[in-house]
């Protein structure tokens, strides 16, 4: 058995669970979420406590146990708390702000270049950090995850756009490898 499938996840108080079938649908005091099961998972509720449990024994139910119980629990802490990231901009004249529901980058293009934020992800900016926050713990890492592809950190002078607290691996350039 999964060790993390059979974990309870403990619903708070403010948080309803509605279990349709397949269907479950998370509603808290920041928005909903609803996800749909696979015929090989079920979900049910038991004491203030949400259970997920395995219908078969087969590789690919056993693989999906763990995987969707985590998600459930990411759903439950998001409509409750939220889940944010923050990103770090390094490199001179890079600027960032937020214009409507719209973040606007300026990071060395001939162009600004403008990322339309979805339903459900908020921007915050403060001087070189990018915060992105919101309910759904996949969508704030995907949008994440398409700023920091705009413009990459380089391995030379490390410009670019990284997560906060990440370490980027510096190389050396032509004058270290020329006097070795």
């Amino acid at each position: 058995m999964s060790k993390i499938g059979k974990l309870p996840i403990s619903v708070p108080n403010g948080v309803t669970v509605e279990i349709n079938s397949k269907n479950v649908k998370v509603v808290g005091p920041k928005g909903n979420l609803s996800l749909v099961l696979p015929a090989t998972i079920d979900a049910k509720l038991e004491d203030g406590e949400l259970l997920v449990i395995r219908n078969s024994q087969e590789d690919q139910a056993m693989a999906m146990h763990g995987t969707f119980r985590s998600h459930l629990s990411n759903f439950v802490k998001g409509v409750t708390e939220g889940w944010s990231k923050t990103l770090e901009m390094v490199g001179t004249g890079y600027r960032a702000e937020v214009s409507g529901r719209d973040l606007v980058l300026a990071v060395g293009f001939s162009h600004p270049v403008k990322i339309n934020a979805p339903e459900g992800i908020d921007f915050k900016v403060e001087k070189t950090d990018i915060t992105v926050s919101g309910i759904d713990k996949e969508l704030v890492g995907l949008i994440c995850a398409r700023i920091r592809a705009v413009r990459p950190p380089e391995p030379y002078k490390g410009k670019g756009i990284k997560y906060k607290g990440e370490i980027i691996r510096r190389k050396a350039g032509k004058a270290a490898k020329a006097g070795a």
